[in-house]
């Protein structure tokens, strides 16, 4: 794959054999950050689960404590008493079974997230095959599947994000943005491993973290040390 003349210059900032220390590589993306947009900092986990047994499956959300620089739009699916609820909270779009034709004729995707109180779940799963491929079902385990509607879109707001395996059974998350100072991406990251370390599936043997890798957008993975996780 043709790099760019940019990448290829801050590509020469990394070792590729090394694994850095965390504030190391931290500091290192921030460098290698040189797009003329504010980058994402980004965090890869390559993990030894196998995500097409059950038991090996791992998937929550954590609260950064510095959040993501990145405006989230929340999507509630409610009724009743539920819906004031939502928008006092600052979701930007509360609705029940009149969005179901909009997001399936028309295929309006404008939120990030989307929130659901369980009564409303037989309306949503309904669109499964629409939010599922974009990773936006809600669901229990990643806390937008609740009647406590104020804290889901409270905690969204903060910087929650999701973490889930992919298909080739990796993390892939934002920690922040490359405009953010390094302590605050570091505080980020530190919240994310440990609530990725206590995800550990107890039916897993062996290896639990084999790589974790951090780059900006444009930039060049830099190989963190796992030894310490």
């Amino acid at each position: 794959m043709k790099r760019g003349k940019k990448y290829n210059e801050t590509a020469k900032l990394v070792d590729r054999l090394n694994q850095y220390e965390p504030a190391e590589a931290i500091a290192l993306a921030k460098k290698t950050a040189v797009a003329k947009f504010d980058e994402t900092i980004e965090v890869h986990i390559r993990t030894g689960c196998d995500g097409r047994h059950a038991e090996q499956q791992i998937r929550g959300a954590v609260v950064l404590p510095n959040g993501t620089g990145k405006t989230v739009k929340v999507l509630v699916f409610a009724k009743g008493e539920k819906v004031a609820e939502a928008e006092a909270a600052g979701a930007d779009h509360v609705g029940g079974e009149e969005l179901i034709p909009r997001i399936q004729n028309e295929g309006w995707l404008d939120f990030d997230v989307v929130v659901a109180t369980p009564d409303m779940m037989g309306v949503v799963g309904r669109l499964g095959k629409f939010l599922g491929p974009k990773g936006l079902m809600p669901n229990p385990k990643a806390g937008t599947v609740t009647m406590d509607v104020k804290k889901a879109i409270d905690d969204i707001k903060a910087g929650k994000i999701e973490y889930r395996l992919d298909k080739s059974n990796i993390i892939h998350v934002p920690i922040g943005k490359a405009s953010f100072t390094e302590e605050k991406l570091e505080e980020n990251f530190n919240a994310l491993m440990e609530a990725i370390v206590k995800a550990r599936p107890s039916a897993l043997k062996g290896q639990f973290l084999r790589s974790i890798t951090v780059a900006a957008t444009m930039g060049p993975g830099i190989k963190i040390n796992t030894a310490r996780f």
